[in-house]
């Protein structure tokens, strides 16, 4: 094969071994999953924020704009669940580009998978500690979920492995909320199938292992909008659009019908001031309908210390995204104070 072995890695339980969680986060994390969790079993009404930038690049400023959250957080609790978005590593669509702080923790240096892998856990770990706050991340890798799965409390898997098998299996082991994307065509039924295939028991090889699953009745669906065959963006936010979702749902056997709500990417055309306008949409949608406002659990939000984004080879600025545009910290704390209002 073309291959030429780089490094051994270590394996997930050597590497939490070496950067262990402590007994307070654990009670942190069990705490925090059993609340989110209520949400989407429906025993909870609280709407969740999913809130962070498009790619945690730095460790200091990821950490900043989480304690900042956890601040915001503690105001609105009693009608929110706040989740920062902590992704750690990206899908490239023609495979070039920052593929994020796994892939490299310098973003301007070379790859270096085993830094790599000591930074995102070192991070998380960090957030946890300094904030109270538990978060999210991308199942880009199935195989290396194992690096955090005793750290995060919720899951996504992208609109460019929404099709893939062991995405999907995988996902139907987990014991956390797992958000399906629609994938860049925007087609409902794929999403709906890889919930289908991830509430469902498997038996599957994983890390060389012979694995069986129970499968996961907490997956769900984001929906991110999608793009025609011409590269125009076809959002999928609208009133007309979750009817529609809710109508498939129903002709489904699923367990806790969810959606969450990914108000950038396809939704705003990359605009990202724009998902201050959508999420208010999508909460007059809830309001209007009282079935929608038990099927759309919560929002996805892109947004960072610094509004905009940079290129990495810039004198980068401190807190502004390197990948896509994320709202600023201002716009932020107003939107989830008026979605803490409005839900």
């Amino acid at each position: 094969m073309g291959m030429t072995v780089n490094a051994q890695l270590p394996l997930p339980t050597d590497l939490k071994e070496e950067y262990p969680l402590t007994e307070k986060l654990r009670q942190i994390k069990k705490e925090r999953d059993q609340e989110i969790r209520d949400i989407f079993t429906g025993a909870s009404d609280k709407f969740i924020v999913l809130a962070g930038p498009c790619s945690a690049d730095n460790e200091d400023s990821v950490c900043e704009y989480v304690t900042r959250l956890a601040r915001v957080s503690e105001k609105v609790s009693d009608r929110l669940m706040v989740i920062p978005r902590i992704y750690t590593n990206k899908p490239r669509t023609t495979g070039e580009g920052y593929k994020g702080m796994l892939h490299q923790p310098e973003p301007d240096k070379a790859p270096d998978l085993y830094a790599g892998l000591l930074a995102i856990r070192k991070m998380h770990i960090r957030v946890m500690e300094e904030s109270g706050l538990t978060g999210a991340d991308e199942m880009l890798y199935p195989e290396n979920r194992s690096y955090l799965d005793d750290i995060l409390s919720y899951e996504a898997i992208g609109a460019r492995s929404v099709e893939n098998q062991q995405h999907r299996l995988t996902a139907s082991g987990m014991d956390i909320p797992i958000g399906m994307k629609n994938p860049t065509s925007g087609d409902f039924s794929v999403m709906l199938n890889s919930v289908i295939a991830a509430q469902n028991s498997h038996r599957f090889i994983y890390r060389g292992l012979d694995v069986s699953t129970e499968g996961n009745e907490l997956a769900h669906v984001i929906l991110r909008g999608g793009v025609n065959k011409y590269g125009t963006c076809i959002p999928n936010y609208h009133y007309e659009d979750l009817v529609r979702l809710l109508d498939m749902y129903q002709k489904k056997e699923l367990k806790n019908p969810a959606a969450v709500i990914d108000v950038n990417h396809s939704n705003s055309d990359k605009k990202f001031r724009e998902q201050i306008r959508i999420t208010s949409e999508v909460l007059h949608s809830r309001s209007y309908n009282p079935e929608l406002k038990k099927l759309i659990k919560g929002v996805m939000i892109e947004s960072y210390l610094v509004e905009g984004c940079q290129s990495i080879d810039s004198e980068r600025i401190y807190g502004k995204s390197i990948t896509d545009p994320c709202l600023g910290w201002e716009d932020t704390e107003h939107l989830i104070y008026e979605i803490a209002e409005r839900c």
